[in-house]
């Protein structure tokens, strides 16, 4: 794992905002499988990290869409996460903050996205590096069977993640925590 030049692109809460399902039609009822996968995928992440739903795409840190990434480098992907960073607001230091965009393929089995969404979720909760074992969430390459829970290796090197300095204006405040949505 690598920081960015400005420091770990960590938080101690995310706001987060999922791509809404239809409402009717053909499709609910894969949008509701994607959507249930996903969910579950939070759900392990957020043993570890407060985790706050948005309402508005634009001002969570995490959006997570329902679409097959496109090509990159000639390889096609089930998931991906991409980081930006966006300066807050004007100050001396700066906050700086991670903003990521997570798509997640709804062209796959069930058991498929969990996994998917768990890996890159986990990207953009800050861990931008991969284990070289297929049985961790965070493999390079997945194994033969998905991985649904985090393994004991992905929570030690998220808790040594959290304990690298974050970017500017990124640190809990005095109060305990860090804002919530806006």
């Amino acid at each position: 794992m690598v920081p960015t030049p400005h420091g770990w692109p960590k938080r101690q809460s995310w706001c987060v905002w999922i791509e809404p399902t239809a409402a009717s039609g053909p499709a609910t009822r894969w949008d509701q499988l994607w959507l249930q996968a996903v969910e579950a995928a939070l759900a392990s992440w957020a043993e570890l990290v407060t985790i706050h739903r948005s309402e508005s795409r634009e001002s969570a840190q995490v959006q997570i869409l329902r679409r097959r990434p496109p090509l990159q480098r000639g390889r096609a992907s089930h998931g991906r996460a991409e980081l930006a960073l966006a300066t807050n607001k004007p100050g001396d230091p700066p906050k700086i903050e991670p903003r990521v965009v997570v798509s997640i393929s709804p062209g796959q089995r069930p058991d498929a996205i969990q996994a998917t969404a768990l890996h890159e979720l986990g990207h953009a909760f800050g861990m931008w590096g991969h284990s070289d074992r297929p049985q961790d969430a965070m493999a390079a390459v997945p194994g033969a069977n998905p991985v649904l829970q985090l393994t004991a290796r992905d929570r030690a090197t998220f808790m040594w993640l959290h304990q690298q300095p974050g970017l500017p204006g990124n640190e809990p405040t005095a109060a305990g925590g860090q804002a919530g949505c806006h």
